[in-house]
């Protein structure tokens, strides 16, 4: 009899239920350590260092897992934010900029979290890579922008990139074309973590390799990850032995994620003259952020808490736009140095995000994730800021990618502002149907991008087709049936208007 199986008997006789899942638990981390060990020893000597560290960091991710169950918050315990936990941004303008805005930005590090690949988009290869405006990618126009302020004030902030073992290789050979910038370039890695069989909770992987077959093996596990990589790739302490203090970390893909030199200011000279470890920037909920993580007090800490966590019975409260009144952009400002105290100390907390997926061969895996915002409880005198609605602009979907190409925008040193003929400052709600997802499809249904200055409101489904010069006005709805082709003629106007069923223009 295997001792696992006398272990099984033994609880089940003695067994209350909790020892039995003590027995499962500590057999399943057994088992666990035993193919990582395996696959530990497929490590060719260059690489071992390496993934010995990706495999310890998984090792206690799923240890923690293993411990926790079911959503980790207690709904009970949620309360709203005291008033002054969350700044309002005019507040934090209003205090104006110092003469020397130079010494202090020269404390500063950009971070942009880059391990996407632009796959929902059917794009191969990383996101930041994909043209946004003007043949400009995400990457283009994230240089263009530090290029810009560090010319401006003559200054030296880094760019920093965090890569994913898929986006690595691509964003470097492109970093080529940046060496004549102004601004200095660094990379590292995130980690590269085993998905695990949703039914045996075992690694899928039997090897170390990610390439051909192996590549549905592995996952880059989510950008609470940035802690540890930055920490163990040796960049954070560099960084900090430069004179750096602070990074401004936001996704690649959030056009409106650039430096603010307001924020930076109320980080580095506060008012009360206390610093804050961990700077997060809210917005104002709208009817389509009602997913977004929120801001709450949790036992005296401010603390972002994710849908996944919200018990089943409390989602609809949680979606609430009258409740819960503000999401987290995901723009972030730390203090470095806390970032290596928690670090040393083991003591960032963030919960863990178990990520169903179905592999290409029908396999179910789980993956398990973190996410970057969630340390917020983990620093000292964390702080929201909310922010205005443009520094969240981000670029999920070809319907977001054509508000940011259309003259909704002026592009100005990198950076995307409202235009000033725009009368209101809200974003047109546009869903574009699944024939307009990959963007060479969506390219390919535009001659040119339509005037969308006064439009509130696109849907387009089925096959459509835009010709030049289109102006889009009011409530713009365009639906072909299946079987149906659409062609908008060059020059139309639409305003307020529903377009069915089947319309050719023919040259002639």
């Amino acid at each position: 009899m295997s001792s696992f199986a006398k272990d099984f008997s033994k609880a089940m006789s003695q067994a209350g239920p909790s020892q039995f899942q003590e027995v499962i638990r500590q057999e399943l981390e057994y088992s666990m350590k035993v193919e990582l060990d395996k696959i530990l020893a497929t490590a060719p000597s260059n690489e071992l260092e390496h993934t010995k560290k990706d495999l310890e960091g998984f090792k206690k991710l799923f240890h923690r897992f293993l411990q926790e169950k079911g959503p980790s918050v207690d709904w009970g315990k949620i309360q709203r934010p005291p008033e002054d936990s969350i700044q309002p941004y005019e507040k934090i303008k209003a205090r104006g900029l110092p003469d020397n805005i130079a010494s202090v930005l020269n404390k500063l590090v950009v971070v942009k979290l880059n391990g996407g690949l632009g796959t929902s988009m059917g794009c191969k290869g990383p996101k930041s890579l994909i043209g946004v405006r003007n043949e400009n990618t995400f990457l283009d126009l994230t240089v263009q922008q530090i290029e810009h302020l560090n010319k401006t004030y003559n200054t030296d902030v880094p760019l920093v990139l965090m890569n994913s073992f898929n986006t690595d290789e691509d964003t470097k050979k492109i970093l080529q074309k940046y060496s004549l910038s102004r601004v200095k370039i660094y990379t590292f890695n995130q980690s590269r973590y085993p998905r695990i069989n949703k039914e045996t909770l075992l690694p899928i992987a039997k090897d170390v390799s990610y390439s051909g077959e192996n590549t549905e093996c592995w996952y880059p596990p989510g950008h609470g990850d940035i802690y540890g990589s930055f920490y163990n790739s040796g960049l954070l302490d560099n960084l900090i032995a430069e004179g750096k203090e602070y990074i401004f970390v936001s996704n690649i893909d959030n056009l409106g994620a650039t430096v603010d030199l307001y924020i930076l200011n109320h980080l580095m000279n506060p008012p009360n003259g206390k610093r804050c470890e961990f700077v997060m920037e809210v917005t104002n909920k709208t009817r389509a952020d009602v997913k977004g993580g929120t801001l709450t007090q949790y036992e005296n800490k401010l603390r972002l808490v994710e849908i996944a966590q919200v018990p089943k019975a409390h989602v609809d409260e949680f979606k609430s736009v009258s409740k819960f009144k503000i999401f987290n952009t995901n723009n972030l400002w730390i203090a470095l140095s806390a970032i290596k105290r928690l670090q040393e100390k083991n003591a960032i907390d963030m919960e863990i995000i178990v990520n169903p997926k179905t592999l290409d061969g029908g396999l179910n895996v789980i993956q398990l994730e973190t996410a970057v915002g969630a340390a917020i409880k983990s620093f000292e005198n964390s702080l929201g800021i909310n922010v205005p609605r443009s520094r969240f602009l981000p670029v999920k979907t070809t319907s977001d990618l054509l508000l940011v190409m259309s003259n909704l925008y002026s592009l100005n040193a990198g950076s995307l502002t409202m235009s000033e003929k725009r009368e209101f400052p809200a974003v047109p709600l546009v869903k574009l149907g699944s024939s307009f997802t990959k963007v060479q499809d969506y390219l390919r249904r535009f001659e040119s991008i339509p005037d969308m200055l006064e439009l509130d409101h696109l849907t387009v489904s089925g096959d459509v087709t835009f010709g030049k010069n289109v102006s889009l006005k009011g409530t713009v709805i365009i639906i072909a049936n299946h079987g149906d082709r659409i062609d908008i003629p060059a020059g139309a106007v639409l305003e307020n208007k529903i377009v069915s069923g089947n319309l050719r223009i023919l040259d002639h």
